[in-house]
């Protein structure tokens, strides 16, 4: 892309003097093959540079044309950390995360990989931790202190029941409260996002499709999580040994519904994976950064080359 293309008109200047160049030459080889005497001719007309003159005026043509391109200011699409943004974290604490079909057990792999996450995020970044079972709680408001949100996961403890929707609500008022507080009036928010995490059946609370349609008119798009092996099972005081599968089809349409993206992750790794990509595309933006100079520089440097061979070889600028 450039931000001055007219300039790029330029170039045909360059490719007219190219032409120029082999017009005249195809010019002096017609007069020497006129000339009978080619003895004489050798007296009167020394032995030119060849091939050396025609590089010197080649590198000449690729000077100007590079710095014709510097001109018309070339940009180049860059990922800068973003200066603000606010991410809501909300992770599955129901009953099921106890499940060992990912090593150690399933909340202690989420835990790890909400530590990674908060890492990998730049530091302007602001992180919110939301843990949900039967009911959802904002554990803590967006913030940058990453001390405090590494506390909290770490602090988290099971409970019953799924409430998926709520998380969605909780995040959202955080969000919302968050934005109040800290947006001068008249400004845009801060572009937000929600990143939740869970195992199983949302069984409490409000609908996930109904929470959707809220973050939809807060324009949050819900970033979800299936972790878990399909054939997960735990084993519950009084229940015995029950299957904990994650839910997909849920978390697929709650994504879909708010323009976030699904993703199924059933280990530690691949958890700690898709928050690594998540963390690239929320934490990161990218822009148009103007190169010209670099243009302009190499524009410099290979006409200073053909200035110097032609010094060399011809004995002046030419």
């Amino acid at each position: 892309m450039f931000d001055s293309s007219q300039w790029l008109w330029l170039l045909l200047g360059v490719f007219l003097l190219a032409a120029v160049y082999v017009v005249l030459q195809l010019r002096r080889r017609r007069y020497v093959a006129r000339f009978s005497n080619a003895g004489l001719l050798a007296s009167i007309a020394p032995k030119r540079p060849g091939w050396r003159r025609h590089l010197t005026f080649a590198l000449l043509l690729l000077a100007l044309t590079v710095l014709s391109v510097g001109v018309a200011r070339p940009t180049a699409a860059v990922r800068v950390p973003r200066e603000e943004a606010t991410v809501m974290l909300a992770l599955d604490v129901s009953l099921s995360m106890q499940a060992t079909d990912v090593l150690p057990t399933r909340i202690d792999a989420a835990k790890k990989a909400a530590l990674k996450f908060a890492d990998l995020l730049p530091p302007k970044i602001n992180l919110g931790l939301v843990a949900f079972a039967k009911s959802a709680e904002v554990k803590v408001p967006p913030t940058i202190d990453r001390d405090s949100f590494k506390a909290a996961v770490n602090a988290l403890e099971l409970r019953e029941s799924t409430a998926i929707g709520d998380a969605v609500e909780a995040c959202l008022d955080a969000i919302r409260t968050f934005s109040a507080a800290t947006t001068a009036k008249g400004s845009k928010p801060p572009p937000a996002q929600i990143v939740l995490l869970s195992d199983g059946t949302s069984n409490s609370g409000k609908k996930p499709l109904d929470a959707a349609q809220d973050a939809m008119k807060q324009k949050v798009p819900v970033a979800t999580i299936a972790f878990g092996t399909p054939s997960g099972t735990v084993d519950l005081p009084g229940e015995g040994v029950q299957p904990v599968p994650a839910d997909r089809t849920t978390l697929h349409r709650l994504a879909d519904a708010t323009h976030g993206s699904f993703h199924t992750a059933v280990s530690e790794q691949e958890l700690s994976a898709i928050y690594k990509d998540l963390g690239s595309q929320i934490g990161y933006q990218t822009v148009h950064r103007d190169i010209s100079w670099r243009f302009m520089a190499l524009g410099l440097l290979i006409g200073m080359v053909a200035a110097a061979t032609s010094l060399l070889w011809a004995g002046r600028l030419v």
